[in-house]
C-alpha cells in the first residue's frame, strides 16, 4: 500500500459503520499480532458486531487500561464524569462502594486515584466478578449491597454505580447488536428503569455515613422520579449531572439524615 492508497481494513470498517475506524483498525492489528491470531478471523467478530473490547480483551476508561473478558460489560465513556466524581466525593482515606461493578472500571479509578482509600465492589454476575477481580478490585459476588461486609455499614464515603436503568419497553430501542453480546440484565430497570435506582436509594443509607455521597448514572427524565425516593431515605442537596450538550447523565445526592 502507498501512502496515497486508503487502508482497506479502515474502508471496509467505515463501510460497516464503526465511526473510529482507524483507530480500531490499529487496535485489530496489534490485537491480531499480540495473540498471533488471523487478523481476518477478529475483523470477522468485529463486523458481526461483537464488542472491540471483549475481542482485544482491554479498554481505555479514564486514561486506564481495563481488562475486559469476554461476556462482561464494556464500561461507556459517558460513565467517565460519573467515575470522576466519585473520586472527588472520596477522601485519601476514606471508604468506596462501586455498584454493578461490572470490569470493575469505577472501582480502579477510585482506588488508583486514592491509593490510601479502601474501595470495594459488588457484583452479580460470576464471569464480571472474576474479571473485576483481575483488574486488582475487592469484589464481593451478589446482589448490589447484599454481599459487602457488614463491617463497613455507616462508614462508607461514597457509593456509585451504574446500575440497570433503561426502561423495559426502550430496550428493543438499544443497539441491535446489544443483546446479542451483553445480557439485558446489564441495562433492565423495570417498568420506568427506576427499580434498581430506587433500591440503591432506599438501601445505601445503612452503609453511608452522614455526609456521604450517593453518584447514580440514570437519565431522561429519572431524576426527577427519584426525588422522593431520595428525600424519603434522607438524602438532600441532590444535583442533576449533564453532559456537554445538556442531557442528563446522573445525579448526585448527600446522605443528611437517617430514616
Amino acid at each position: 500500500m502507498t501512502p496515497t492508497e486508503p487502508d482497506a481494513l479502515v474502508v471496509q470498517l467505515s463501510a460497516a459503520g464503526f465511526v473510529a475506524a482507524e483507530d480500531e483498525a490499529q487496535e485489530l492489528r496489534t490485537c491480531a499480532a499480540i495473540k498471533g491470531e488471523p487478523l481476518d478471523a477478529l475483523v470477522e467478530r468485529r463486523l458481526s458486531g461483537e464488542p472491540l473490547a471483549w475481542i482485544t480483551g482491554q479498554t481505555l476508561f479514564c486514561g486506564l487500561e481495563i481488562r475486559i473478558d469476554r461476556g462482561v460489560y464494556v464500561p461507556r465513556w459517558q460513565s467517565e464524569p460519573l467515575a470522576r466524581r466519585a473520586v472527588e466525593r472520596l477522601p485519601t482515606t476514606g471508604m468506596g462502594i462501586d455498584l454493578c461493578s461490572g470490569s470493575g472500571a469505577i472501582a480502579r479509578m477510585m482506588a488508583t486515584s486514592r491509593p490510601g482509600a479502601r474501595v470495594v465492589a459488588s457484583e452479580i454476575d460470576e464471569v464480571a466478578v472474576a474479571c473485576a477481580a483481575g483488574n486488582g478490585i475487592e469484589v464481593y459476588r451478589g446482589d448490589l449491597f447484599s454481599p459487602l461486609p457488614r463491617t463497613i455499614t455507616g462508614l462508607v464515603d461514597v457509593v456509585v454505580g451504574v446500575v440497570p436503568y433503561v426502561p423495559t419497553t426502550a430496550l428493543p430501542m438499544l443497539s441491535r447488536d446489544t443483546f446479542e453480546f451483553e445480557s439485558e440484565l446489564a441495562y433492565d430497570g423495570g417498568p420506568d428503569g427506576c427499580g434498581v435506582l430506587r433500591r440503591v436509594a432506599a438501601e445505601s443509607p445503612g452503609f453511608l455515613r452522614l455526609g456521604g455521597a450517593l453518584l447514580l448514572e440514570l437519565g431522561g427524565d429519572q431524576a426527577e422520579a427519584l426525588t422522593d425516593d431520595l428525600s424519603r431515605s434522607g438524602f438532600g442537596d441532590v444535583t442533576v449531572l449533564e453532559d456537554e450538550e445538556g442531557d442528563v447523565r446522573g445525579i448526585e445526592a448527600t446522605l443528611e439524615a437517617r430514616k
